[in-house]
C-alpha cells in the first residue's frame, strides 16, 4: 500500500509523532500508531525514528498503514437514514445516541454494526477491525451526516481531503447564552484535559491547532442558535470551543450543565452539511440533511417563547 505522506506544520513543534499520527489520520489510534513507528512503517524526511520521537515543525511525516485486517465485528440489522450511497461511498444522518463504532463498553448496535449488513460487508479495511469504513467520527450524542467508505481507495481519498481541509463540515447547534457578536472564530488548540483524561480542553501545551467558524442564526432568551464550520476535525472540537467561550452546547453534560435536559438524547449539536470531492469523478458532493427530531423540537419550543 502506498504510504500516506503528512506535513508537520510550524504549530506541530513539539508534539510527540505517535500523537500527530493519530490526529492527522483519522481512523488511526494512538497505540496504533506507535505500533507503526516500532516497526518501521513510519519515516520523518525519509528517516525511521523512535516513538518518542518530537516534532520540530515543517517535516514530511510518511506512514506505510497495514493491510486490511479480517472484520471482527458484526452485521446487525438496525436501520439506516440514507442520505447518499453509490460503489464507492455511503453518506449517513446518524440519530444521536447511536455509537459509531464499536468499543469497550459497546461492543456491537453500533453504526459500523448497521453498515456491514446495509452494505453486505463491501467496505474499506484502513480503520481496522472494529472500523470498516470509517472516515471521520462524530460523537454518539451528535446527530447528522457521517461518510463511509466501501473500498480503501475511497477512504484514502476522502482522509487525503480530511487532512488538507477540502472535505467541508457544516454543523448547527443550540448554544447556551447570547452572542454579541454574529459572527467571529475560535482559534485555540485543543488536547487532552490535565484534570481528566476523558475529556478534552482548549490548551497551550500539547493540543493541536483547532479552528471554529460560527454565526448566529437566530437569538433568543438565554439561547442562541448557531452554524459553525469546522477549519480542523479534533475530538470534541465544536463542544470544546464553545464552552471555552462559556457558551455550551444545550444538551452536552460533558463541558456544560451537567443535568440532561428533558427530552433530548443528546446535545443539540447536529452535522447538517458535508462537501467532498467524489474520489472517483472527481465531483464536487454537496450534501444536506434536516434537523434531528428532538433538537428540532427543542427549537420550536425557544421560538415559541
Amino acid at each position: 500500500m502506498e504510504p500516506t505522506v503528512l506535513q508537520a506544520g510550524p504549530e506541530d513543534a513539539g508534539t510527540r509523532l505517535d500523537s500527530f499520527l493519530a490526529a492527522g489520520i483519522d481512523a488511526l489510534t494512538r497505540s496504533a500508531a506507535q505500533r507503526l513507528i516500532e516497526g518501521g512503517q513510519v519515516t520523518v524526511n525519509g528517516r525511521t525514528v523512535p516513538k518518542s520521537c518530537k516534532l520540530a515543525g515543517g517535516e514530511l511525516v510518511a506512514v506505510t498503514l497495514p493491510e486490511p485486517e479480517p472484520i471482527d465485528a458484526v452485521p446487525q440489522d438496525i436501520p439506516l437514514d440514507v442520505v447518499y450511497e453509490d460503489g464507492d461511498v455511503i453518506v449517513v444522518n446518524k440519530r444521536a445516541g447511536l455509537v459509531v463504532h464499536p468499543a469497550p463498553g459497546h461492543p456491537d448496535g453500533t453504526l459500523v454494526n448497521a453498515l456491514l449488513h446495509h452494505c453486505g460487508g463491501s467496505l474499506s479495511g484502513v480503520g481496522g477491525a472494529l472500523r470498516p469504513g470509517i472516515v471521520h467520527r462524530i460523537d454518539r450524542d451528535t446527530s447528522g451526516l457521517i461518510i463511509a467508505a466501501k473500498n480503501d481507495f475511497a477512504h484514502q481519498a476522502l482522509a487525503a481531503q480530511l487532512q488538507d481541509h477540502s472535505l467541508a463540515r457544516t454543523y448547527e447547534a443550540i448554544a447556551v447564552g447570547g452572542f454579541r457578536e454574529d459572527r467571529g472564530t475560535v482559534d485555540a488548540p485543543i488536547g487532552r484535559c490535565a484534570s481528566d483524561r476523558k475529556k478534552m480542553a482548549v490548551t497551550a501545551r500539547g493540543g493541536r491547532s483547532a479552528v471554529t467558524h460560527w454565526e448566529v442564526l437566530e437569538r433568543f432568551s438565554g439561547y442562541t442558535y448557531i452554524r459553525c464550520r469546522l477549519e480542523t476535525g479534533r475530538t470534541h472540537q465544536i463542544r470544546v470551543h464553545m464552552a471555552h467561550l462559556h457558551h455550551p452546547i444545550l444538551g452536552d453534560t460533558v463541558y456544560g450543565a451537567k443535568k440532561p435536559v428533558a427530552g433530548l438524547t443528546g446535545q443539540c449539536l447536529h452535522a447538517a452539511e458535508l462537501r467532498f470531492m467524489h474520489p472517483r469523478t472527481g465531483e464536487l458532493m454537496h450534501l444536506q440533511c434536516p434537523l434531528d427530531r428532538e433538537f428540532q423540537t427543542v427549537l420550536e419550543k425557544l421560538r415559541r417563547g
